[in-house]
């Protein structure tokens, strides 16, 4: 198994999304180390995607998407579901992975609740962190793409992009 490096998320989020799909998250919040396979990504593409966090530009909550890529981007959903990203691209150019599911999480709340994620985790780092990192064990999974999911907020064009990766043996 290899941890993932920063120069992996070093890169769009549109390449590191899909090639996410069929990693290992792994978890050692509280001890215990969890692994789960990621099972879907979503790609999150700066302040021109409506969809995006960033899309209004720089704020409190969104300031860690103008970051260094491999950063932990936790928010809290509805006011009770913790979500986590990985940051990808440059620096000041805000995109962020959402980690959408995972082999027997189907949920970004229960993948995250599975791990033990809260807000603890955001803005620490899945390249130089000793409680989140992504292994990768050589195995390479086929996948799917499909809309993203949740963002009837978006545009209309942001809302049809095929920017969600699902792994082929999940797909529905």
């Amino acid at each position: 198994m290899e941890r993932l490096s920063e120069e992996f998320f070093h890169r769009d989020c549109l390449e590191v999304a899909p090639e996410l799909v069929g990693k290992i998250l792994v978890s050692r919040i509280g001890g215990e180390e969890i692994r789960v396979r990621i099972s879907e990504t979503e790609a999150y593409r700066g302040e021109e995607d409506t969809a995006c966090h960033a899309h209004k530009g720089r704020t409190k909550r969104t300031e860690i998407l103008y970051g260094k890529s491999g950063a932990v981007y936790v928010y809290l959903c509805y006011g009770m579901h913790w979500l986590m990203n990985v940051v990808t691209g440059e620096e000041d150019q805000p995109q962020a992975v959402l980690f959408r599911a995972g082999v027997g999480a189907d949920g970004p709340a229960k993948l995250t609740k599975r791990l033990g994620v809260t807000g603890a985790q955001n803005k620490t780092s899945f390249v130089t962190g000793e409680e989140l990192w992504i292994e990768d064990d050589g195995i390479k999974h086929a996948y799917t793409t499909a809309k993203r999911v949740g963002i009837s907020y978006a545009a209309k064009e942001d809302i049809e992009r095929q920017w969600r990766f699902i792994l082929a043996d999940t797909a529905t």
